[in-house]
């Protein structure tokens, strides 16, 4: 079954000139430039949404495309395709063109929870040697350069953790990277796309565990204690398996539970109409 696709225009929406079944799909048919993206709860409500926009901003902005967003309009555009859409939940794309950036493809599909298993006993995740050629802003050439590694990942594995040629863990593919050393909660300050859901996670984190924002490196893996990643998708994800190997217990770890439950009760009473 197709997704909605459709160009947000002066005169409204229009439909998207292809038909596909998923956004990653959908990908190969948008024009380059600048994204972001991020699900709906209850439906059409949304968290931090306004920090999405803001950030899709300074993205066009730190790569020369002129835009102007009139966020009454997107949201008003994004309300209608979810209620025509009926998906109890979405994930959703909002794509600005470089060469037609009033011109905004608005793409949806059907909102896919992270699986039981892996809320239960964790994420297995593998270390790819990768890095993000300009980090702090949000272009589709990413969606292109990631796509060979997401596609390459071995069966049960969750995600691929960028490790630079320092051997310094920076992020997930579509994710933010996190692990506890000697007490302490660490993950990269710098040289990645700081997610949405990031800004959340560090000041819930900063009262239960000490935080340094100073990238992990890969001989670390063996003395982790707890690992966990994030994202706008899928919130606070718990990671037992690094490379083929438990962190530590192979457990889901107290600080990790204790962020996660946070950043959920957090979640409920921050969500927004859109």
């Amino acid at each position: 079954m197709t997704i909605p696709t459709f160009i947000l225009t002066a005169d409204g929406l229009v439909p998207a000139p292809f038909a596909v079944d998923s956004l990653a799909e959908a990908i190969a048919h948008e024009p380059q430039g600048v994204y972001t993206v991020t699900r709906t709860f209850r439906g059409d409500y949304a968290l931090l949404l306004d920090a999405h926009l803001d950030r899709l901003e300074e993205s066009a902005r730190l790569v020369d495309i002129p835009l102007v967003l009139d966020r009454a309009r997107l949201r008003a555009a994004l309300r209608e395709m979810l209620h025509n859409a009926g998906y109890p939940d979405a994930k959703f794309r909002i794509t600005v063109p470089r060469e037609q950036p009033d011109l905004l493809y608005l793409s949806l599909e059907p909102y896919q929870p992270v699986p039981d298993d892996v809320q239960t006993h964790g994420a297995h995740v593998i270390t790819v040697p990768l890095a993000r050629q300009n980090p702090v802003a949000k272009t589709t050439d990413w969606m292109t350069i990631r796509k060979p590694a997401y596609s390459s990942l071995p069966s049960g594995v969750y995600e691929g953790i960028l490790v630079d040629p320092e051997g310094r863990i920076l992020e997930g593919l579509s994710s933010n990277f996190y692990g506890v050393l000697d007490g302490v909660l660490r993950t990269a300050g710098e040289d990645i796309l700081a997610g949405i859901v990031r800004r959340a996670v560090l000041q819930i984190a900063a009262d239960v565990v000490p935080v340094e924002l100073t990238a992990l490196h890969v001989d670390d893996i063996g003395q982790l204690s707890e690992a966990f990643m994030t994202s706008s998708g899928r919130g606070v994800v718990p990671i037992t398996m690094i490379n083929g190997q438990p962190v530590a217990s192979g457990h889901i770890g107290p600080v990790t539970g204790e962020i996660r439950r946070q950043y959920n009760v957090w979640t409920e009473t921050h969500i927004e109409p859109i």
